[in-house]
């Protein structure tokens, strides 16, 4: 099968159908193919993602679709992070200076099918149980096997949203063009469930993201709509502890009776979610180019691949999005001076957020259990509200400002992060701090923003 050429997207996820629809309402006639089946015959598989953090970025992109209060309506705020020391002991710590800024809980599966439905709507031609197996470069081609046999199918463009794993960045015909880069996390997942109470109601507190951090491996929660929390465990692949030393339900119980012991009382099917539930990879995407003129282009994961730390890989894909959309509206469908524009625009951000994405890691499963980084924080905050149009902490400008780009929020960040290790050198309590020195301080380095 054939058709005349028009815009192709692989991968139809949350990006891929955020972008079709704004293709399709620019006026384009676009076709999404998608491996998986059609979300709205039922739930997504578990022990994958199940729940993400939307933070303003992402709000900011589906709010440019008209989407913003549909999916809202399906979320829970979190206000900050709730943390579990081994003794049982819980401590709160806000995001903001005020206590009101918040990132949202937000089930993959309710976002997946509002989207397919605006979609839908809109007209666009999806397909799904659809899987790319290859591309014809010399008659810009992509071959789909679909339940019915495979199809050849023209594009112009061809655009690559399809994940870590991207079958168009890999595709040997494309390879060598973009200059992929893949660096797997030796630490792998696991996701598993703290279910409601028998009248539905949350375990936990539900506006907080829970994080027990044990130093070389974390535990964090996610509360949803219905009651219960997705636990997600994050381990070392082979250490000790590691994925590979839980080989046995007695191992499982063990490993959680020892560092989890409160977390574990509340998993009544640890053992068999466990078992169950796969090992999930993380890793890192980087590429020398996202497009190859104006033929194909990569747009989210496919082109910049984040480990999960700052609850960014969605949202930095969302805005991939807004940015994309931004563009068709000035420059038109000009592909190769679109997508050369959308990754000079958007690229040093995405390397930047890579490595805060990383950095947020140590800073979630050990920095945060030290009194000094809770000092810094105190002091961070201080600054913050003395200061509100100068002093952001960098976590804030990542998750509350979408107006600041991830590379400002990553110098800035390092600007504040050296004067508040400086401000902290030599003191114990937020009253050891010489506040108005330290007001000086940042007014001479931060210009306002």
């Amino acid at each position: 099968m054939t058709n005349d050429a028009q815009p192709v997207i692989v991968g139809g996820g949350i990006t891929g159908l955020l972008l079709a629809l704004h293709l399709k309402r620019f006026g384009l006639p676009v076709v999404v193919f998608d491996r998986g089946p059609d979300p709205r015959r039922g739930e997504s598989v578990a022990g994958r993602s199940i729940n993400l953090a939307l933070a303003a970025r992402g709000r900011a992109a589906l709010s440019a679709a008209g989407l913003d209060a549909l999916i809202m309506a399906q979320t829970t705020a979190m206000f900050g992070r709730m943390l579990h020391a081994p003794s049982g002991e819980q401590r709160f710590q806000r995001y903001s200076a005020d206590g009101q800024s918040a990132i949202y809980s937000i089930e993959r599966h309710g976002l997946t099918v509002t989207l397919v439905d605006a979609c839908v709507a809109a007209g666009v031609d999806l397909r799904f149980d659809s899987r790319c197996v290859g591309v014809s470069p010399a008659e810009r081609t992509v071959h789909v096997e679909t339940p019915a046999g495979t199809v050849n199918v023209n594009y112009d463009p061809l655009i690559g949203a399809d994940g870590a794993g991207s079958i168009v960045r890999r595709d040997t015909a494309f390879a060598a063009s973009f200059g992929a880069t893949e660096e797997l996390l030796d630490h792998g997942y696991k996701e598993l469930s703290i279910p409601a109470t028998a009248y539905g109601w949350f375990r936990l507190d539900p506006h907080a993201l829970h994080i027990w951090p044990r130093s070389a491996h974390m535990l964090i929660a996610l509360p949803n709509r219905t009651g219960d929390f997705t636990a997600t465990l994050f381990l070392a692949n082979d250490a000790q502890p590691g994925f590979n030393a839980l080989t046995s339900d007695a191992d499982v119980n063990a490993f959680f009776a020892s560092h989890y012991p409160n977390a574990g009382a509340l998993i009544p099917a640890l053992v068999n979610e466990f078992s169950r539930n796969p090992i999930g990879v993380m890793g890192t995407v980087r590429c020398e180019r996202w497009h190859i003129d104006g033929d194909v282009v990569l747009i989210g994961d496919a082109a910049h691949a984040i480990v999960p730390f700052h609850g960014q890989g969605m949202n930095a894909a969302l805005e991939d999005c807004r940015v994309f959309a931004a563009l068709l509206n000035k420059i038109g469908p000009d592909w190769a001076q679109l997508f050369a524009t959308f990754e000079h625009e958007r690229r040093r951000h995405t390397d930047a957020i890579a490595t805060m994405a990383l950095e947020n890691y140590a800073e979630m499963r050990d920095t945060v259990r030290d009194a000094a980084f809770h000092l810094r924080k105190a002091v961070a905050f201080a600054l913050e509200q003395a200061l509100p149009d100068r002093f952001v902490t960098q976590y804030a400008l990542v998750m509350f400002r979408d107006d600041i780009g991830y590379a400002d929020a990553q110098q800035r960040g390092a600007i504040q992060d050296r004067l508040l290790h400086e401000l902290c050198a030599d003191a114990e309590t937020l009253d050891d701090i010489d506040m108005d020195g330290a007001i000086t301080a940042a007014k001479a380095r931060l210009a306002p923003l």
